[in-house]
């Protein structure tokens, strides 16, 4: 997806048994710019999970232990609305007095954990249910490397900080460490009883448990210590976490079918959005996934806006307003920046302040300044929000400088990009792995490269910057941006069209020659609206034939090309969001059949996944009776992922907000496979709320609004 090097490099999780802990067995937990990630018993064992604070691993292993062994799991689950992790296990035999062993399976085991203000709370609570007493040694295991996020990832660092002795207090024990970038990380890990034995990698404590009786020992773990934990502060804080999330989800119209798993898979994709939203200084912004991309990303984040903004516009709100104050001023090679430039991704580990990892804020994305431009547009066409779009023109100026530099530099007019440095991204679209860019035969291009779809974006902007510039009385601009979008929508059809295959190449490299290459990116293009309409027809059925639908979802790659690989990272996995937007794209161009099946395979997937889309999944072909096949390392929760299904419904239904004018236009609405009722409440439209139902009656879907009257809707 981003950063330095693609997810495959990145350590596979292991368990005790050395087996892959693949993504649905790790359960993941946000607060702001901390995250927790452990397995299915609530342990972690120092592999990719850990607890993780602005980048760095302040936990790297926290494990429980009855009798000196792990319980035996009867559940583990993370709650609807991604608050609460809860594991339930039962004990494996234990000593009983007079050394006799007794029993497995009397003892319930519950661990419950939550995180907030970015402190983790846990509470262990152990009953009794045989008719004998039991003495339960209780082992608690932890450790603090202090590890930076691209070390756990696989980087090999020539030199650390100082690592502290830890310190004891008797209930408690603190881990400090001194970065080279001289700032003091710690963590403290703190109980509610005091340990038997507490030493530095360990907590033992002896219960003796009465027929029926139970105990409850908590934990807290952060940066900070000074309090006991106590069921007061458990429950105070959980209070806290539970409103604050009800909070969060609140924002925008609400969604509600007649499907009760439709509505999970809804329910749970706003509840992942709320989790991986962070508020900052400039409003709301999604982080793009746990756990290597719990940050603020430029590209996905945009993505993730657009998805949401015909329902809930307050997050491109957000991020359009971050993105403008992190611009880029300044040329560095190392950074990929120039001025008007949007950042790819932002960074607070160690790593990243000591620049062996350019990417405490880096500029490497050739996609995201275009897109932050389209989106910009898109927002204002939706909200009519213009004093948004006066304070962000400078910033919006500066993009559009920076494409038309690009363009212009271009021997053919296009957006091209190569990296300044070998620290940077080889590839800088979304499909930013090193060889998912290639000839036909298999060759890497040589730079710079000229993707497809981002001569889609850059049409798109430079179309918003026409409308707005005459909104805004500048009539000139506006006939000049209006030429350079259909200059580079006719060198678009004129180079990268392939008539023999009836579609289009995915690339340009620096010798002018085209990378013949069958790909999902040609959907982004339909998504900017660029294409001629016979061609996107075209487009649009070859995406939806057998090479390029999995039954799930699209391949990135279609079967039979090059370098295909439905295991990889971007050569034939299938990535939920790229599907979506394609749906989008499809629907644009009127493929109505085409968007149920796309999104009618998402909803599949989802419902194999826990209503919960991960990331990426594998591109094999759909097998009656077998679930998709999960990709190891995939991020679960992942912004755009979660965001995925908003997008396909916008696409199923065919609304357009319009809050300028105001005006709500559906277009051809279709209701998703199994679903005959849609209900969309209060939707807000320049400030009036009106619902909206969507029927399935016969062959047709009939649409009903309610509500303030001066919202006009159109259905056509």
């Amino acid at each position: 997806m981003d950063d330095l090097a693609p997810a495959p490099e990145a350590p596979v999780d292991l368990g005790e048994t050395g087996e892959p802990r693949t993504p649905w067995r790790l359960y993941a937990l946000k607060d702001r710019d901390t995250f927790v990630v452990a397995d299915s018993f609530g342990d972690i064992v120092g592999a990719g999970d850990g607890l993780f604070h602005n980048d760095t691993r302040i936990l790297s292993r926290f494990r429980v232990r009855l009798g000196g062994k792990a319980p035996s799991l009867l559940s583990a689950a993370i709650s609807q609305d991604n608050v609460f992790f809860t594991h339930n296990g039962t004990n494996q035999a234990l000593p009983y007095p007079g050394g006799r062993v007794g029993p497995p399976g009397v003892l319930h085991v519950e661990r419950k954990r939550f995180l907030w203000e970015e402190r983790l709370y846990e509470r262990i609570r152990c009953v009794n249910y045989s008719r004998d007493l039991v003495l339960l040694p209780l082992l608690v295991e932890y450790a603090a490397d202090f590890c930076d996020m691209f070390e756990v990832r696989g980087m090999r660092r020539q030199s650390r900080g100082l690592r502290h002795p830890p310190e004891m207090d008797g209930r408690s024990v603190r881990f400090r460490y001194v970065g080279l970038d001289g700032a003091e990380r710690a963590c403290v890990v703190a109980f509610s009883d005091p340990p038997g034995r507490l030493s530095s990698d360990r907590a033992e404590f002896m219960y003796s448990l009465q027929p029926e009786g139970q105990l409850e020992l908590f934990i807290e773990v952060g940066g900070q210590g000074g309090h006991i934990p106590t069921r007061e502060r458990f429950r105070h804080a959980a209070a806290c976490a539970r409103w604050d999330m009800r909070r969060r989800r609140r924002h925008g119209a609400r969604l509600r079918s007649s499907g009760r798993l439709f509505n999970e898979w809804l329910e749970k994709s706003r509840s992942d959005l709320a989790l991986l939203t962070t508020q900052m200084e400039t409003g709301p912004y999604p982080y793009a996934g746990i756990p290597w991309f719990s940050t603020a990303f430029g590209r996905d984040a945009i993505v993730t806006a657009w998805q949401i903004l015909w329902f809930e516009p307050s997050l491109a709100r957000g991020v359009l307003t971050y993105l403008a104050a992190h611009q880029a001023e300044e040329v560095s090679a190392f950074r990929d920046s120039s001025p008007g430039k949007i950042m790819h991704e932002t960074r607070k580990g160690e790593m990243a302040v000591m620049g062996e990892v350019p990417f405490g804020r880096y500029y490497g994305g050739v996609d995201t300044t275009p897109l932050f431009v389209a989106l910009a547009g898109a927002y204002v066409e939706r909200t009519g929000d213009h004093a948004l779009i006066d304070a962000l023109w400078p910033a919006l100026l500066a993009a559009t400088g920076w494409i038309e530099r690009h363009v212009d530099s271009h021997p053919e007019g296009f957006v091209a990009y190569q990296r300044g440095q070998e620290s940077g991204l080889a590839n800088q679209g979304w499909k930013d792995s090193e060889d998912s860019v290639f000839h036909a035969d298999g060759r890497f291009p040589k730079g710079p490269i000229a993707l497809v779809e981002v001569q889609g974006y850059a049409f798109a902007a430079f179309r918003t910057m026409a409308q707005l510039a005459e909104h805004r009385g500048e009539p000139d601009n506006a006939e000049r941006w209006k030429r350079r979008a259909e200059r580079l929508r006719e060198a678009v059809e004129a180079r990268f069209w392939m008539e023999d295959r009836g579609f289009y190449g995915i690339a340009l490299d620096g010798d002018g020659a085209l990378c013949r290459v069958l790909s999902t990116n040609p959907g982004h293009l339909l998504f900017s609206g660029l294409p001629r309409r016979d061609r996107a027809r075209k487009v649009a059925q070859r995406l939806l034939t057998g090479p390029f639908n999995s039954g799930w979802g699209l391949r990135t790659l279609a079967e039979g090309e090059a370098r295909y690989n439905p295991m990889s990272y971007h050569n034939g996995s299938v990535w939920p969001h790229d599907t979506a937007i394609c749906t989008l794209g499809l629907s644009r161009y009127g493929e109505r059949a085409g968007v149920l099946r796309l999104t009618s395979g998402l909803f599949e997937t989802a419902s194999r996944f826990d209503m919960r889309l991960p990331e990426l999944f594998c591109g094999f072909p759909r097998q009656a009776g077998e679930p998709p096949v999960a990709y190891p390392v995939a991020c679960l929760p992942q912004a755009w992922a979660a965001g995925s299904v908003f997008m396909a419904l916008q696409a199923c239904i065919g609304i357009t907000v319009d809050g300028s004018r105001p005006l709500v236009d559906i277009a051809d609405p279709r209701l998703p496979i199994g679903i005959d009722h849609l209900r969309v409440a209060g939707l807000r439209v320049n400030g009036r709320r009106i619902d909206l139902a969507f029927e399935q009656q016969g062959a047709r879907v009939e649409v009903h609004a309610s509500g303030d009257s001066e919202v006009p809707v159109r259905v056509r």
